[in-house]
Formats: structure tokens, C-alpha cells, sequence
């Protein structure tokens, strides 16, 4: 077969760009590196590329440009977020798995082609065209402009999960990294061009599957992106789906019993318009249900979104046959039923391709069930729910409470411990405590703990359903993160060490002892009560907080900060939300920039409203948070939103024991 297809190539060429500043001198460089568009207004390229030039400043507009892309002139851009991990550094070599970075324009209505980006995860490798822009190099030895160029590579071995390496065969000019690489078999864009071997032919490109690691922004791009491809026609006029449906990766389609790139196309757009998945499980659960219950081949990276999971479907880089992708689709639009949602025009579509389909086909399909293990047992409303429910009075559940006092006038901080269990009904005499003589120092309280609550939880869990933890303790430590806790130095393979991953993990506030207020009672009902819950920013951008921010907020409003709970403005913010009878909140305990928000406080607040839009009702949140924690614990992702979130859960209809070592009269 040829090299490359012409019209894959003309596609790629027009979607593809390189970054310029904003402003040219005789000191600037002509170019920076190369980029090319992902979805509408968005951008991906490495960032190593950017990280030179936006250091100290990341908030800094610069030019891209592309000869096909707004006639040839510049569009101003700006960093929207990337891999890297802290401030860079000069003349830093970034990770393969970090040296990504995606690029939004500052005004984003602009027609532009997009690249169609592969779903599969695994890639068995093969020749691929590479294509940027690279500096045009003058006899004086300045840059003056870019000029496009294009190479035939082919990918041959594999570092680790996302880097990709070529055979020594294409030499790759400064300035391309951040180039797309194009698969020649499938017509996809796989990888992203990283490096060059200097003076010599080779180089590392990355995998596209390291977009994952993106978190929220994956899924938020890869949306965008599926449904631009899924509209027609194109700015090109042509379309990288047809085009791909006459390769040679595309199988050849008889009958409707093959699944065709233009199948893809419409199902990938569809579920772009799904509620995101309640973290891997889901996911990597139906995709296997649709292989015939046979997992993927190891090796295979967790899926992220809908989209990952009918990447798990192919074999050995074929064609994946319509009975598997039509039942991993039947099986999404039954789990967001099971949700208490629908996928409506994701059925329609799966009932109009049905159609095409063998009888049994039709049948297998027309049946999916949910695997057992995202089945849960239908509520008192009659609705179905995937996560636990979080224990109420008279539930018969048990949840184990530790309370944390700080010792008075100690300096540093010091705390006394106990350790109670609610049955649900009332609160037993501590089965374990220490309140007498100096304390004990933060750093030592898990150690402390370790012993006393590994038997208290080998009492109270139940097969399969660990009991929540409650950590009460004074709003100045709130940023106490007891999800990372871990109860045992040497953990088993099959458990994960941290508390957090494990099982329900809530703080509580220690001065809502005894009786609840009726501010708080009044609040938590309404929440109860609330159809939907949603995200509010606290305090408001660019303001301070305010008593009436948090009175004002509707029942269903949950605050979420993206700084500490514990000192400064976060800690003025939550004496608030408690004064104002908030008993659930969210925030975020490592550190805040001193000169305003980041990137990743967007990431928070928008990784908070996603998790909350999913949970319908208060008494799912805390399982949903430990959904999401075991994801990060499985995938090891440092920069994901939720990594270092911690909760308030404090049920006023289970109040902890009132305080009894108050002044008593003298005998």
C-alpha cells in the first residue's frame, strides 16, 4: 500500500498549526513548535513547546497560525491546561507522560478542520505520516517564517504506556514537535510527535491515549471533538470518516453484521452527548460484558470515558463486529437508565441499526442487562442506583465516628482521640479513646489509630460493603486529609491502602455536638428534598466571602472551594457555610495560589459540578467520591481535581454526642 492517503493528508494538513508570539522582534524567535486543532477552538501540543516561553506567565496570549486556517492569519491563543508537573524548569527534559498541553483560542468562532483522533487504546504500531511546521532557515541564519513538512515514519517499539518510538529512518526538523501522527492503516491520528534524535534519523512521539490524563478536559475535548465529526459537511468539503471507511483498517463491510468507520462516527458522537460515566468501573465493566464477558488483553489502559470503552472493543487492531458495539451501546443506554436518565437518542440510533442485524444479533442486543456488580437493589422511590447510599437513622447500617479535640493551649497542635460506632439508632459509650496527659501530635494520630479502628471495622463491615468513616474534628484543621490515611503499613495486593479508597471517607464539624440548630435541620431537609444538586463557587470570583453567599444559596447548593478549608479566606468561608446551616461542602485541601485561581482551581470547580449533576440526592455523594478516589488510587494520576478534595457530610438527624466534660457543680 501507499505511504499515506492524499486526502487523510490534506485533512491533516489543514487541521495542523504552529505558535508564534504575539508580538515579533528581532530577538523573537520565528516559531515556537507545532500544534493542530482537536475540536472546535481547541488545541493539543506538547508542552515543552509552550512551557519555555509562558514561564512566570501562563496566562500569556500568543499566535498560532496555520497556512489553511483563517486565511493564513494569526489567531490569538492562550494555554488552557497541561501535564506538567509544577512550575518548569530551564532546560528541563519533560516526561513522556507529562509533555502534553492543550491550547484554546480567545475567540473561538473560527471555522477550522479537526483531526480525527483514534478511540483505540492499544496500538500495534506501523507506518504513519508525520507532518508540521518547521523554522525556514535563511542564508544569515535567521528564522524568517514557517514552512509545512511531512515525513514517513514508522513506529516500531514502545516506552512504557505513552511513548511511541520510530525506526531510524526519518529524520524530523526542529521545530515539529507537537506535530500529529497520522496511522497510514487506519487513517487516525495515534500520536504526537515529542522528539527528535539529534543528528541523526528516529525520534519519541506520544501516545495519543495520554490525552486521559487530562481528567475533566478529556472529557470535556473529546466530546467537542466526536460531535464535530459528527456533523456534516466539513470545512474542507471532504470527510475523514468516508475517507477512512476505503483503507484498509477499516475491514471490508458486506453486510451489516461489520462495524464501519461511519458506525463509529455516529456512536462516538451520540455518546458525546451521555452523562459521563461514574468513574472506570462502569466503563471497563460493559465493554467487557459486550467482548462475551472475555476482558480486554492486558496491558490495556483504564478507560476514562464512553468513548474509551468501545475502544476496548477491537482485537488485535480489527474491525470490531456490530453484535459487540451494538450491545456495549444498548448496555450504556440501560446503566443511564439504571441512573434515573436517559439516552434517547443513543436508543433510537441502536434500535434503527438493529435493523440491519441477523436475528440473534437483534436478540443479544435487545436483552443487554446490566453486569451484576453495577446493579443495585431498587430504593424506596423505585428508582435503581449504582452507588451506595450513605447510612440514615434506623437504616440498621453501622458508620465508625473518630472525634478529634485539640488539646487546650497546646502549641504546636495536639489532640485527644475517640473512637464511637452509630448503629443507627444511637450513639454507643467510646470503644476506644485517649483523653488524659499531653496528646497526640498530628503526625502521630494514624499510627495512633491504626490498631483500635482495625478492630472496630472488623466488627462493623459487612462482605463487600465497608462502613463509612467520619473524622469529627474543629474547622481549623479541615484540611486534616483522612482520605489519604493509611491503616496498615503493609497493605494486601487485592485491598488498597488508603482509607479514602476503601470505603466512605467524611468529615464532620466538632462544634455541631448535641443538639442540631434549626438553621442547619432546615437547610439539610431542603438539600433531602432537592431534585438535583449543584455546584456553587465559594466564595464568588474575584469577591470575599460574604455571610449572605451562603444564606442566600438555594437548599440544593453545595459550596465548593478550591483553596484550604482551614486558614485564610477558605477558613472565613466555611465558618460561614456552617453558620449558615450548610451540612454538606467540598474543598480542596493542597494549597492555593497567594495571587488568584489557576487553571486547576477550573478543574476543581468544574470536576465538582460534574460528580454533582451525576448524584442524584445527598446520600449518594460520599460514594461517588470514593468511586472517583479509586479511580486516582488505580490510575495514579497526582494532577487529577478530586485527588486532594475533601468532604463535610454532616447529617444533622445523626448528631454526635454532646459534650459532658463542661464545668459540673461542686459536690
Amino acid at each position: 500500500m501507499s505511504d499515506s492517503d492524499s486526502f487523510i493528508d490534506a485533512l491533516t494538513r489543514a487541521a495542523t498549526v504552529h505558535f508564534t508570539p504575539a508580538r515579533q522582534g528581532p530577538d523573537t524567535a520565528a516559531m515556537w513548535g507545532s500544534g493542530f486543532f482537536v475540536a472546535p477552538g481547541w488545541v493539543l501540543t506538547c508542552a515543552h513547546v509552550l512551557a519555555p516561553h509562558l514561564k512566570g506567565d501562563q496566562a500569556r496570549v500568543f499566535h498560532l497560525r496555520g497556512s489553511e486556517v483563517n486565511g493564513g492569519e494569526p489567531l490569538e491563543a492562550q494555554l488552557s491546561c497541561w501535564l506538567l508537573d509544577g512550575e518548569p524548569r530551564a532546560e528541563q527534559r519533560v516526561p513522556v507522560e507529562q509533555d502534553l498541553a492543550l491550547v484554546q483560542l480567545v475567540e473561538p468562532d473560527v471555522e477550522h478542520e479537526c483531526v480525527w483522533l483514534t478511540d483505540r487504546t492499544e496500538y500495534p504500531g506501523g507506518r504513519g505520516m508525520v507532518q508540521g511546521y518547521r523554522p525556514e532557515q535563511q542564508e544569515d541564519g535567521a528564522e524568517k517564517r514557517a514552512v509545512r513538512w511531512k515525513a514517513t515514519a514508522r513506529i516500531n517499539g514502545f516506552d512504557d504506556d505513552y511513548g511511541m518510538r520510530f525506526r531510524p529512518e526519518a529524520e524530523f526538523p526542529r521545530g515539529g514537535s507537537g506535530s500529529p501522527v497520522v496511522d497510514a492503516h487506519t487513517g487516525a491520528v495515534v500520536g504526537i510527535l515529542k522528539s527528535r534524535r539529534v543528528g541523526r534519523d528516529g525520534g519519541m512521539a506520544i501516545a495519543a491515549t495520554a490525552l486521559r490524563r487530562f481528567g475533566p478536559a478529556y472529557q470535556l475535548v473529546m466530546a467537542a471533538h466526536d460531535r464535530w465529526h459528527g456533523q456534516s459537511p466539513k470545512v474542507t468539503g471532504h470527510n475523514w470518516i468516508e475517507r477512512q471507511d476505503q483503507l484498509p483498517g477499516a475491514g471490508v463491510h458486506t453486510s451489516g453484521e461489520q462495524w464501519s468507520p461511519v458506525d463509529r462516527r455516529e456512536a462516538l458522537s451520540l455518546l458525546a452527548g451521555v452523562h459521563p460515566p461514574a468513574g472506570i468501573r462502569p466503563v471497563a465493566e460493559l465493554a467487557k460484558k459486550a467482548r462475551g464477558g472475555v476482558a480486554p488483553p492486558p496491558g490495556q489502559l483504564l478507560p476514562r470515558i464512553w468513548r474509551d470503552g468501545h475502544g476496548l472493543l477491537y482485537e488485535a487492531g480489527q474491525p470490531v463486529a456490530a453484535i459487540a458495539a451494538l450491545h456495549y451501546l444498548q448496555l450504556v443506554v440501560e446503566y443511564e437508565r439504571s441512573r434515573g436518565a436517559e439516552a434517547a437518542p443513543l436508543a433510537d440510533w441502536v434500535a434503527r441499526r438493529l435493523q440491519e442485524v441477523p436475528r440473534i444479533v437483534h436478540t443479544v442486543v435487545t436483552q443487554a442487562t446490566l453486569p451484576p456488580g453495577l446493579v443495585h437493589p431498587r430504593t424506596a422511590d423505585g428508582q435503581d442506583r449504582i452507588v451506595v447510599r450513605y447510612p440514615r437513622p434506623g437504616d440498621g447500617s453501622a458508620v465508625v465516628i473518630v472525634e478529634l479535640e485539640p488539646v487546650c493551649d497546646a502549641r504546636p497542635a495536639r489532640f485527644y482521640w475517640r473512637i464511637r460506632v452509630d448503629d443507627g439508632h444511637d450513639v454507643n459509650e467510646p470503644l476506644h479513646e485517649e483523653h488524659t496527659g499531653e496528646g497526640v501530635p498530628p503526625e502521630q494520630i494514624v499510627q495512633k489509630l491504626r490498631g483500635p479502628l482495625d478492630e472496630v471495622f472488623a466488627s462493623v463491615d459487612s462482605p463487600g460493603a465497608p462502613a463509612p468513616l467520619e473524622v469529627a474534628l474543629p474547622a481549623d484543621h479541615f484540611d486534616t486529609a483522612v482520605h489519604r490515611w493509611q491503616l496498615t503499613e503493609m497493605a494486601r495486593l487485592h485491598h488498597p491502602a488508603y482509607v479514602g479508597v476503601r470505603r466512605m471517607v467524611v468529615l464532620r464539624d466538632l462544634a455541631r455536638r448535641g443538639e442540631p440548630d434549626t438553621v442547619w435541620l432546615r437547610r439539610w431537609e431542603g438539600m433531602l428534598a432537592a431534585e438535583a444538586l449543584t455546584a456553587c463557587r465559594t466564595p464568588p470570583q474575584r469577591q470575599v466571602p460574604r455571610p449572605r453567599h451562603f444564606e442566600e444559596m438555594p437548599p440544593s447548593a453545595v459550596p465548593v472551594l478550591c483553596r484550604p478549608a482551614g486558614r485564610g479566606v477558605g477558613r472565613r468561608a466555611i465558618g460561614m457555610a456552617l453558620q449558615a446551616g450548610h451540612g454538606i461542602a467540598l474543598w480542596h485541601t493542597d494549597g492555593h495560589p497567594d495571587h488568584g485561581c489557576t487553571e486547576f482551581c477550573e478543574d476543581v470547580h468544574q470536576g465538582a459540578a460534574v460528580l454533582l449533576a451525576q448524584t442524584a440526592g445527598a446520600i449518594e455523594l460520599p460514594d461517588r467520591l470514593r468511586r472517583i478516589r479509586d479511580d486516582i488510587s488505580g490510575s495514579r494520576n497526582s494532577t487529577h481535581w478530586a485527588e486532594g478534595v475533601s468532604m463535610l457530610y454532616d447529617d444533622p438527624s445523626r448528631p454526635l454526642p454532646a459534650d459532658d466534660s463542661g464545668p459540673v457543680d461542686s459536690p
